[in-house]
């Protein structure tokens, strides 16, 4: 007679080869993929406006915003988050809210030839007038009550610092007051066409079309 013991069998652990080949193929293809995307990633880290500035604004880290975009060879052309700000640079051309900031764009000295004047424009600004548009300032000298010369250019390229918006219980319909900035060299004619009572009036530059 004989004695039915208890008998163990041990599971051996198998695995596919397949399996494995299958697991390698998926973690290559993966980081072929990785190594793919990071090399074709070209993009530069830039400075874009957080809102526009003006001829003569000092440069802070709160108007600016880091942008990543594809530059290509031009990158050198631009404002890079690695550029010290605290160097004081000051705008020397307006710069568009959400626009990249070119190097060209800013500098030590701005701000040191041009000076802004307060000067009431009769009638109504045309809308694409704003704080940083660029305008020429024209002006037809007063020759007798209600009389004058033909316009002439004043100040060419002048900027927009600011429109003051009139306050009071009643605005004034009959005009506004704008600050702009202009080289220090044009301050005396633009004082003495404004003492003269000359007619004075703001023409946007190179404003673009819009259908």
């Amino acid at each position: 007679m004989k004695t039915t013991g208890s008998i163990r069998t041990r599971r051996r652990f198998w695995v596919d080869p397949r399996f494995v080949i299958g697991l390698v193929l998926v973690a290559a293809s993966i980081a072929g993929v990785g190594a793919i995307v990071a090399g074709s990633d070209r993009t530069t880290a830039v400075y874009t406006a957080r809102h526009t500035l003006t001829v003569g604004d000092q440069l802070r880290s709160a108007d600016l915003v880091e942008s990543r975009v594809q530059l290509g060879g031009t990158a050198d052309l631009y404002l890079m988050p690695a550029a010290d700000l605290k160097r004081g640079l000051l705008v020397t051309q307006t710069i568009l809210a959400g626009e990249l900031v070119a190097r060209s764009a800013v500098g030590q000295a701005s701000g040191s030839d041009v000076t802004s004047v307060v000067v009431d424009i009769p009638g109504r600004l045309a809308a694409s007038i704003v704080a940083g548009s660029v305008v020429d300032i024209w002006s037809a000298r007063a020759t007798g009550p209600s009389e004058y010369a033909p316009p002439t250019i004043l100040v060419g390229q002048a900027v927009i610092v600011r429109i003051v918006e009139p306050t009071g219980i009643i605005a004034a319909d009959n005009g506004q007051s704008v600050e702009m900035l202009v080289p220090k060299a044009s301050v005396g004619v633009v004082l003495e066409a404004i003492m003269n009572g000359d007619a004075v009036a703001i023409v946007p530059v190179n404003t673009p079309v819009v259908p």
